[in-house]
């Protein structure tokens, strides 16, 4: 979406109550593999390393986390993506603000194409160390403004799952509570709970 496209998408959603985006590419990307494609598309190789996300466009994301941090935003925010050959959960909230918007991104691998194991492996980690939710590296981000956290799903010690699969998502009545779960190609189906503490 261009900046023109960005603004009639923010117009139509003000006032509503709650809003599903359908994106191809994740809007809260994993900032570690951002990072890398980062490098890459410095160096003229961005085909290599698949950079479409959001955040590598700096105009684009600029106006859609200032859609996300303008007082009129729908307080349920739900992003369905994927693109990416592994799924993830982020529940995103604004610092310091009292009636921030809930949003929560849903990204699902697709039903082919799966990471390699340990890479994604490694990928996770250090993406932990280096910016998990009390980081310092976050305040060097676009999105300092807003905590991200992610959920873990139930298998696995991480926050990525790789593997191919199918994204269900519930959602209650009120839009308060959002479940996310991964139907994963060999039959096992994998839950992305949320933190307790919110």
């Amino acid at each position: 979406m261009d900046w023109e496209a960005l603004c009639e998408f923010q117009q139509a959603i003000i006032g509503k109550d709650a809003v599903i985006v359908v994106s191809a590419a994740p809007i809260y990307g994993v900032k570690v593999i951002e990072a890398i494609q980062k490098a890459f598309t410095f160096f003229g190789k961005a085909l290599t390393v698949d950079a479409e996300n959001w955040m590598a466009h700096k105009g684009t994301a600029n106006v859609m986390l200032n859609i996300f941090r303008h007082y009129k935003t729908p307080p349920e925010f739900i992003i369905l993506s994927g693109d990416v050959h592994y799924s993830f959960v982020y529940d995103v909230t604004l610092r310091f603000r009292r009636n921030s918007p809930h949003i929560t991104q849903f990204t699902c691998s697709g039903l082919k194409n799966a990471f390699p194991e340990k890479l994604i492996r490694n990928l996770d980690k250090l993406n932990r160390a280096l910016y998990g939710p009390s980081s310092i590296l976050n305040v060097f981000t676009r999105r300092r403004n807003m905590q991200v956290k992610p959920r873990k799903p139930s298998i696995g010690g991480g926050e990525l799952l790789n593997g191919s699969a199918i994204g269900v998502l519930n959602i209650s009545h009120n839009t308060s509570s959002v479940t996310c779960k991964a139907l994963l190609s060999n039959g096992k189906e994998v839950e992305f709970p949320p933190d307790n503490d919110d």
